[in-house]
């Protein structure tokens, strides 16, 4: 059984992966109600939460799961992420390691975005010669990213977000209709009684030959229509540009993935990161496979955000992709790269 530690950013978190079971117990704690009032994540907040927190969690864990002592590893996130977030779960790591005596490594927290699609299929059903080679999107509120696992499950980024990722474009977007932060969750139900044609807002890189996504462009197209509009127009309209501008967004990602899928013999395609909690996004993509014959790996939903359930499944997948083997040590990289591997001091 591994033990995964999350703490990349906001989300302090707690998940117990066994190998033969799957997932046996989660404990997260959130923060997003102390950063709203700052319109985003406030570093040294954040530390001090996750310090106030990380300990309660480990009670509460103890408490609860009655098998705590037959874990056998433990998996912490080593990056991307804020400095200071990533150096408490690393140093939680090594002291429970060292107290427990067991092996701690590091995960890759992009990695295990792009692995918890295949979360969600049965335990002991999973065949991966049937679902590699695998195109997958990972989208969030610092990601946007499009890559392959290949059949020897390497990772390779074939596109990624030239400026704003498509989830703080969301977040952005529903700042300026006045949709508190985290806004995206909120547009999208704002979005659902209203016409996504009645705005026209631009797709960026709509060339089948460019492989990298932009949403810059289309929150200021949006900050533009605006200020054309007084205030009661915005507020007759306000339905109907949550629905148009949701519609630009989720319409570049799927065109633009779309025509990798017609283009390359993917047999599976994967959907992660906090977007893929969109329904309209989840939809599109589902009708897409279909259409194809391809299978559809979507994150469950309490998985798509960051959380330790993904972190413990990484290390028992991708253990090529593991910080230290060898001779390595242990530390944390706070701009880590999806596709990189273990480097050592």
């Amino acid at each position: 059984m591994i033990l995964g530690i999350e703490s990349s950013c906001d989300e302090s978190a707690l998940a117990i992966y066994d190998v033969q079971r799957g997932i046996v117990g989660e404990w997260i704690h959130s923060q997003i109600t102390h950063h709203q009032e700052y319109g985003g994540v406030v570093p040294d907040l954040a530390v001090r939460q996750h310090l106030s927190h990380f300990f309660h969690l480990l009670e509460i864990m103890r408490d609860e799961e009655s098998s705590i002592s037959g874990i056998t590893q433990i998996a912490v996130t080593c990056g991307p992420g804020l400095v200071g977030c990533l150096g408490v779960g690393l140093s939680i790591a090594k002291t429970l390691g060292e107290l427990w005596n067991l092996p701690v490594v590091g995960v890759n927290h992009l990695r295990a975005h792009a692995y918890s699609p295949f979360m969600g299929i049965a335990q002991g059903r999973l065949n991966w010669d049937a679902l590699l080679p695998h195109l997958g999107l990972l989208v969030s509120g610092g990601n946007t990213l499009l890559f392959e696992i290949g059949i020897d499950r390497s990772i390779n980024i074939i596109g990624r977000t030239m400026d704003d990722a498509v989830g703080e474009a969301l977040d952005k977007g529903a700042k300026l209709l006045g949709i508190p932060y985290p806004g995206g969750a909120e547009l999208e139900k704002r979005a659902q009684n209203g016409n996504p044609e009645a705005f026209s807002f631009p797709r960026a890189f709509q060339s089948k030959q460019e492989n990298d996504f932009s949403f810059s462009g289309l929150k200021t197209s949006l900050l533009y229509q605006l200020q054309k509009m007084n205030q009661q127009d915005i507020l007759s309209c306000h339905e109907d540009l949550c629905a148009s501008y949701q519609e630009a967004a989720v319409d570049q990602l799927v065109r633009k993935c779309s025509h990798f899928l017609n283009s390359r013999n993917y047999k599976s395609f994967g959907l992660s990161g906090g977007v893929a909690n969109n329904e309209i996004l989840r939809e599109r993509f589902k009708y897409a496979c279909d259409g194809k014959g391809l299978q559809f790996l979507a994150a469950d939903k309490k998985h798509t955000g960051d959380n330790a359930a993904m972190v413990a499944y990484v290390a028992h997948q991708d253990c090529k992709a593991l910080w230290p083997n060898e001779n390595g040590d242990l530390i944390f990289n706070p701009s880590l790269s999806l596709d990189e591997v273990p480097c050592f001091n």
